[in-house]
């Protein structure tokens, strides 16, 4: 039986949802007293190359300050957020960040400061202090997957260019929908840049925690439109 620290009662109320929780073997630790929060560590070998990513939930007014201490050590200098903090009148994220430039969000050990941010057709980017690059991705389509798919692939290439030490964090609500299909499409892209063959379905088993059942089709889906893009790019 694999044991969940996240269903220890003192943790509980750290979940956005009871059900969704990290396994410890991949869990996230913080601190030298191997504090908890729900996040896990994604290794994925592409060849020779290993993307690193840390997969989590959109944080709480609680857990906002021991998702920055996660940041701090991780090393981490790009955050995808995958989610817009409320949507369709439910809150899906706190706001975790300084609201206006040079504005300032004091934690109880980290001091937050909002140099600058330049909102785009799909996506914000913010540059934080503590962090090079807050990029927000705001127009996730219910249904039009190839609009989707071109918005993820030029999302995917400014994430590349500003990534450059510790792992990638991804979020949306729950940590493992919108921020999965991130991963898994940047993975698949990869892998399809180096000529590689690749399962979409190992992909997933890989190093996905639980309950992706729902996005495994719209992977599919989304991975043959960002094809059609490639080919179109190919054929000029």
């Amino acid at each position: 039986m694999l044991r969940i620290t996240g269903k220890a009662p003192e943790n509980q109320n750290k979940n956005r949802y009871r059900d969704i929780l990290p396994y410890d073997k991949t869990r996230v630790l913080l601190g030298e007293k191997n504090g908890y929060i729900n996040a896990s560590y994604i290794r994925m070998n592409v060849g020779e190359e290993e993307h690193f990513y840390i997969i989590t939930q959109g944080p709480l007014p609680s857990t906002m300050a021991d998702f920055w201490q996660m940041v701090w050590e991780s090393e981490s200098d790009v955050i995808a957020m995958m989610t817009k903090e409320v949507e369709l009148g439910q809150v899906k994220c706190h706001r975790y960040w300084p609201e206006s430039p040079y504005n300032s969000k004091d934690l109880a050990n980290f001091y937050l400061r909002l140099h600058n941010y330049q909102t785009l057709e799909y996506f914000i980017i913010r540059k934080i202090e503590i962090i090079n690059n807050h990029l927000q991705f705001t127009t996730w389509p219910d249904h039009n997957t190839s609009k989707l798919a071109e918005q993820l692939v030029k999302f995917i290439g400014y994430m590349r260019k500003a990534h450059r030490t510790g792992p990638i964090i991804a979020h949306c609500s729950t940590g493992i929908g919108r921020s999965g299909v991130l991963l898994c499409v940047e993975i698949l892209l990869s892998h399809i840049e180096k000529d590689l063959c690749v399962s979409i379905k190992q992909v997933i088993v890989k190093y996905y925690k639980l309950g992706m059942d729902d996005e495994y089709l719209f992977c599919y889906e989304v991975v043959l439109e960002v094809l059609q893009i490639l080919r179109a790019m190919d054929s000029y």
